[in-house]
């Protein structure tokens, strides 16, 4: 029990060494006055990262999106230098309730309509705003995140023009090179088969990177078509997950820096 709450500080929250090391990058570890300082000495971007709490199939744990967009979006931040990174956004949509659709007809998937995570972003852009942030990054980890970041940054934008602040919506951030991310993979020995779209090898090993207690591997299954995974996770390892995580860190880095600079 110990040892689960621990890793849920140190991935979802970060650990006291990172943060310090970071110059407390993570708001939710710092006090207000300490973020006012912040964005006065510089720090006027700001990562709103979104996750997803839904099944992985019976070898993954369920808050496999927000355990990675948690520990991406720090990366992503100390490599730009001047962010700080929000609390991630755990509820997104996941499908119908009556009767349920997508991932909702697998226990331990908690979704919200899509108005309603739009509702949630705009309220949290609108918020960063307010304290002096110039540029808000939003990243979503999960599929369905996407359309809800781009409409609210396209609205807001609008509505904000010459005021000097940005929302910039990474939809390159998830899967944005799925054929280069794929030929990694098969570098690596996996089948192009074994490639799928969900708790599949590319999702299992990134987590085996980042977390490998969220990963249970005699328990992972090639999917069935009843099992809730789309692929073939047996043979991930946390070898091509950190491949895979270096490259969208870098893509999203590299896409983050055109975004602002376009201005």
């Amino acid at each position: 029990m110990y040892r689960y709450l621990f890793l849920i500080a140190v991935f979802c929250f970060g650990s006291v060494a990172s943060a310090q090391a970071a110059d407390n990058i993570l708001m939710q570890r710092m006090t207000s006055y300490e973020i006012r300082d912040a964005i006065a000495a510089g720090k006027t971007t700001v990562i709103l990262p979104s996750g997803g709490t839904e099944q992985n199939g019976p070898g993954m744990a369920t808050g496999k999106h927000n355990f990675r967009a948690a520990a991406n979006a720090q990366t992503i931040a100390r490599r730009l230098g001047n962010a700080l990174v929000t609390s991630v956004i755990a509820y997104t949509p996941e499908g119908k309730y009556d009767p349920p659709t997508g991932h909702l007809r697998y226990p331990g998937t908690i979704g919200v309509p899509e108005d309603v995570y739009a509702g949630v972003v705009e309220g949290v852009v609108r918020s960063l705003k307010l304290h002096g942030f110039k540029n808000i990054v939003l990243i979503g980890d999960h599929g369905s995140d996407q359309d809800g970041e781009k409409e609210v940054a396209a609205k807001l934008n609008a509505e904000w023009a010459g005021t000097g602040v940005r929302v910039h919506a990474i939809v390159s951030y998830y899967r944005g090179d799925p054929e280069g991310d794929a030929a990694e993979m098969m570098k690596r020995g996996i089948k192009k088969e074994e490639i799928g779209n969900h708790a599949d090898v590319r999702d299992t090993s990134q987590m085996l990177a980042i977390d490998p207690a969220m990963v249970h591997t005699d328990r992972l299954e090639a999917g069935n078509g009843k099992n809730g995974v789309e692929g073939d996770p047996r043979h991930a390892s946390a070898e091509i997950g950190r491949v895979l995580i270096q490259r969208t860190v870098d893509r999203t880095v590299e896409d983050i820096r055109k975004s602002i600079a376009a201005r």
